[in-house]
């Protein structure tokens, strides 16, 4: 008997052209498209990790009693009949903000069984649920070894895992635009917290999937051909059938190129492909967008609106750093240009880390491999 395909989850941070890449899943009958999930508990729940909404906007909400074991319940609820999950989220929101100690989440202990001959109840702290939901973070639970997340590795170990990235400079400015006016008015987001740009978590989370095997060695494309292949110098053993190959999208690939990036992305997560994947202009795909993306308002509106995903037809501008800070003061004011290079500057290093692992098209046989460099 064939064993199940494991749930996709498509790992990134935020305004990294992830929603027009989800949608192209959306299209799919064969799969349940669950968009942001993670958020719920991350903003508004008794395990929350933000300090962003306030207990009146979290009750409006519609989500204040959402757990991270909650939210494990409506994935296991998605995959029920039948269809294979597919996760868009930030991965941001199961790491604790600031690269502070990560700790388990209280409700997924509840789903673990007790390791080491050691019981649950001995891993959590003394609080009642009155305190734990006025003072949720820190949990005092104890972490696992070397993982960054709030999520159990037993838990983790059940999703097929690839990632979405953006470079910093388009990414960036595009969500401080969503927390100034007008839009702060339609998100109800009125400061930029770089602690959510995401780019950190994607890293930690990315490092530690290959340190402990669930992802790699291999690269999504790579040739099948042989045993061995070369990464950064360094011949690696290609990874057993049964683990995921690493697979990094970047978002100018995307763009560039749609229909042979997202053909590749299907073969790692073993999907067929086809090009009526690109279009979405029906009543009925639109009604499916519109009902998913609505908990975030002012993030996806162009995204609900688009029809397809086509190739960009002008060709990128190559721009200075300074020609960057002028763009940036000329939109968003002396203080907020300084904002935005700040916290581009921060993550620029950790985007090309992650860019050296990326699908890229070869001229040579139009096929996919790691871009070093």
């Amino acid at each position: 008997m064939a064993q199940k395909p494991k749930p996709i989850f498509c790992v990134t941070h935020p305004r990294a052209c992830s929603t027009a890449f989800e949608r192209v899943f959306m299209t799919r009958d064969d799969l349940a498209c669950v968009h942001e999930p993670f958020g719920d508990a991350f903003y508004y729940g008794p395990e929350r990790m933000s300090i962003r909404y306030d207990e009146e906007a979290r009750k409006a909400s519609g989500f204040a009693e959402s757990t991270y074991a909650t939210i494990f319940e409506q994935l296991e609820k998605e995959g029920s009949e039948g269809k294979r999950v597919f996760i868009k989220d930030m991965i941001y929101y199961v790491l604790p903000p600031n690269g502070k100690p990560p700790q388990i989440a209280p409700s997924l202990l509840e789903k673990q069984a007790p390791t080491n001959g050691q019981a649950n109840g001995d891993v959590k702290k003394n609080l009642s649920y009155s305190e734990q939901r006025r003072h949720p973070w820190p949990y005092g639970t104890r972490p696992e070894p070397g993982n960054p997340t709030v999520i159990p590795r037993g838990m983790l170990e059940k999703f097929h895992f690839t990632f979405l990235i953006r470079d910093p400079h388009f990414s960036i400015p595009s969500y401080y635009r969503c927390t100034i006016p007008p839009l702060d008015k339609l998100t109800g987001w009125d400061q930029f917290y770089p602690s959510e740009t995401g780019y950190e978590e994607v890293r930690r989370v990315f490092d530690y999937l290959i340190t402990a095997g669930m992802i790699g060695p291999s690269f999504a494309g790579s040739s099948r051909n042989g045993e061995v292949e070369a990464v950064d110098g360094i011949d690696r053993p290609r990874s057993s059938s049964d683990k995921s190959d690493i697979c990094v999208v970047d978002a100018d690939d995307l763009l560039d190129n749609p229909e042979e990036i997202i053909k590749a992305y299907c073969q790692a997560v073993d999907l067929d492909f086809s090009p009526d994947m690109l279009r979405w202009d029906s009543d009925e795909n639109l009604n499916r967008a519109c009902a998913a993306f609505e908990k975030w308002k002012g993030f996806h509106e162009d995204a609900i609106h688009s029809t397809e995903l086509r190739a960009r037809s002008h060709t990128r501008t190559v721009k200075s750093e300074l020609d960057f800070d002028c763009e940036w003061t000329q939109k968003y004011g002396l203080e907020g240009a300084n904002i935005i290079r700040k916290a581009v500057d921060e993550n620029m290093e950790t985007y090309l880390y992650l860019k050296q692992h990326v699908l890229k098209v070869t001229s040579k046989n139009h096929g996919y491999g790691p871009q070093n460099g």
